[in-house]
């Protein structure tokens, strides 16, 4: 019989040999655990690393590398000819306060957040994470060129060199901004050199950039009414204040937004298409945005996010190309283009501004990753990405023809009758249904998330207490033949 080793009371361990955890690993999660739960007491002696293995029935490796560990963190200390205990200067008052089991973590206190993380919403956008029917942003992913892709990122990462390891130029490599300015001046009639242009973590970055350099706390900003929820808590970050300007079918209305306020910091807007109404703000309106932003010093943030979709005409030209003073920053995306996950954008900065927001960037982002823009410049020059934006535009147009004509079916009388409008749909890859009144789109987009149905309702898109009720459909992820069937899911679910 093996003789029991003399000592300290072993405390109870369970060791899994066929376990995916190491033995070192579960031996230090189990005095940890203990320690925090106060089930070992500080100054608590603990068995020797060789009578622990003995009781376990294993190496003593694993012991010594659990007990290391913990050592090195401060939980036990080894005391000279005495042996090792749970480290007593472990606080009582800190172990008493932690709770033995997880549990559901409250609202900190008020006074332990800043004011302005606040005012932003706890429960966040649900149709927002979902992928599926109708799911905003969502594209064809069943299209993409993913051989071509992915031989191009094989290549650069089989090419790495010490530089590309290195921090990048904070502006992004020079290869790929030379690239992506002959694709706006040629395909966006955007007014740009290479120096201009800086590589983004997609548009959301690109806006979050534009309001650090350009806002102060309390600066009057415009903003589309209805707009882009995630630029509201981009600039509610920022504490400035938000004024919402109506849009028609014109676009941002420019008169409206004078009367408003006059003095306005900056403008954001999404001239080739409103965000998300779908209009095009018209030649007349942009120059009036262009006489206003020039005779008040103010700026003008054009999101330019999906323009490369058009469906009844060919792409409208940038706003920026539009401006002799350099007043725009135009900002542009490839989540919509290619995938959401690539995280790649840009902005085209006017010259006067460029070294102000390369500051700010370094601040807090300092550079943008080599592999992808060098796999992307590849895409772009090698005609992939033209082709790939040609295919799909074609493609969206089936998927937006197949939706139009399945609402309009589906809700025939309701439509005939003025209760629902269909908007948008000439451009981009969504559509905007208003619904009938005495409908709530949030409970409804809750529900329908629950079955795997992404509605995401208009009235989040408002700023103001004036909002209609309706839905932004997304249409690029869902086939044109599947489209019948989503539509008549989407009536179950207001019928509900």
């Amino acid at each position: 019989m093996r003789k029991k080793p003399h000592g300290p009371a072993v405390p109870l361990i369970a060791v899994d040999r066929k376990g995916e955890k190491p033995l070192h690993r579960q031996i230090y999660d189990a005095f940890r655990a203990m320690i925090l739960e106060r089930r070992l007491h500080a100054g608590q002696q603990i068995p020797s690393s060789r009578a622990l293995a003995a009781e376990l029935g294993i190496s003593r490796i694993p012991v010594l590398d659990a007990y290391a560990q913990l050592l090195a963190e401060g939980y036990i200390e080894s005391r000279s000819g005495a042996g090792t205990f749970v480290t007593s200067s472990l606080s009582d008052q800190f172990l008493s306060a932690r709770p033995a089991v997880a549990s559901v973590v409250s609202d900190p206190p008020s006074d332990a957040i800043s004011r302005v993380s606040r005012l932003l919403p706890l429960e966040g956008t649900p149709w927002f994470l979902g992928s599926g029917a109708f799911s905003v942003g969502q594209i064809a992913y069943d299209h993409f060129p993913f051989r071509v892709w992915s031989d191009l990122v094989t290549y650069h990462a089989r090419r790495v060199r010490a530089s590309s390891m290195n921090y990048s130029d904070p502006m992004g490599s020079e290869e790929f901004r030379e690239v992506i300015a002959a694709y706006l001046r040629t395909a966006r009639a955007v007014h740009c050199e290479p120096s201009q242009i800086m590589v983004v973590n997609g548009s959301q970055h690109a806006l979050d950039l534009s309001a650090r350099v350009l806002l102060d706390p309390d600066s009057p900003v415009w903003i589309e009414e209805p707009g882009y929820v995630f630029l509201r808590h981009v600039l509610t970050l920022s504490g400035c204040r938000l004024v919402p300007v109506p849009v028609d079918s014109e676009g941002l209305d420019v008169a409206a937004g004078v009367k408003l306020c006059r003095n306005a910091r900056v403008a954001y807007v999404t001239p080739s298409h409103q965000y998300p109404l779908g209009a095009t703000m018209s030649a007349a309106r942009r120059l009036q945005l262009l006489e206003w932003a020039h005779s008040s010093g103010a700026w003008i943030v054009e999101d330019d996010y999906d323009s490369e979709y058009r469906y009844e005409s060919m792409p409208v030209a940038s706003m920026q190309g539009l401006d002799p003073g350099s007043r725009v920053i135009y900002i542009g995306t490839f989540s919509k283009t290619l995938f959401p996950s690539l995280r790649l954008g840009y902005m085209v900065i006017p010259p006067a501004l460029v070294s102000r927001f390369l500051a700010v960037r370094q601040s807090n982002d300092l550079g943008p990753s080599h592999l992808y823009q060098a796999a992307l410049a590849d895409f772009i020059s090698g005609g992939h990405f033209t082709r790939h934006v040609r295919k799909t535009r074609q493609l969206y147009a089936e998927r937006r023809n197949a939706l139009t004509a399945a609402l309009r079916k589906e809700f025939a009388s309701e439509i005939e009758s003025s209760q629902m409008e269909i908007l948008g749909a000439e451009a981009g890859m969504h559509l905007v249904v208003t619904l009938p009144p005495g409908l709530s789109d949030q409970k409804i987009s809750a529900r329908a998330g629950k079955e795997g149905l992404w509605l995401w309702p208009l009235s989040a898109a408002y700023a103001g207490a004036n909002v209609r009720q309706g839905f932004i459909l997304g249409f690029g992820g869902t086939k044109a033949e599947e489209m019948p069937q989503q539509v008549r899911r989407l009536r179950k679910a207001m019928r509900r």
